[in-house]
């Protein structure tokens, strides 16, 4: 399974809440925080193909090129699944993560994830009807290792085309 991760600046690994404003760019490898997830891709057969990111703040005040433009360079590496996140409790990215995550999944035909955690109530309350967005602990909390192992199997599941919906109710908002 080809996976595609979409970062912010600090997953990225390309700054922090300083560098808010980071442009759109993108690699065609594993970078940042995709590291930790990749025990729980190999469970599933799965590996990072590539990573995009933007600083939240950027994609804040670009969102409709930022995301015409994600959608195209999606289509060119053309994963098998798209993983949004891990957001934790940064509200931005996680905003960022439910929009490109609904996008992705209403203009391409490759399924798309998010994940985050409950302190991002106002995108999730907005968002959990028309995206998967998997639970997960905020930065620095516990079941951390669980929360990259459900995002992994739903990844997987979705890049199969299988009918999520029993398992969505266990680990998703």
């Amino acid at each position: 399974m080809k996976v595609l991760m979409i970062f912010d600046q600090t997953q990225a690994g390309l700054g922090g809440k300083e560098n808010p404003n980071l442009e759109l760019g993108g690699k065609m490898m594993p970078i940042g925080s995709a590291s930790m997830l990749e025990p729980a891709l190999k469970e599933v057969d799965g590996k990072v193909v590539a990573t995009l990111y933007c600083g939240d703040g950027f994609f804040d005040e670009n969102k409709q090129e930022v995301t015409k433009k994600i959608i195209a360079m999606t289509q060119k590496i053309n994963p098998d699944v798209i993983i949004c996140g891990p957001a934790y409790n940064y509200k931005g990215y996680a905003k960022m993560c439910a929009v490109l995550a609904k996008a992705l999944n209403r203009y391409t035909k490759i399924p798309a994830i998010a994940a985050m955690s409950q302190e991002n109530d106002e995108t999730i309350a907005e968002y959990k009807d028309v995206i998967n967005i998997v639970k997960m602990p905020k930065k620095g909390g516990t079941g951390l290792n669980d929360s990259l192992r459900n995002i992994c199997r739903l990844a997987k599941k979705k890049a199969n085309g299988e009918d999520v919906t029993e398992y969505a109710k266990q680990i998703c908002y």
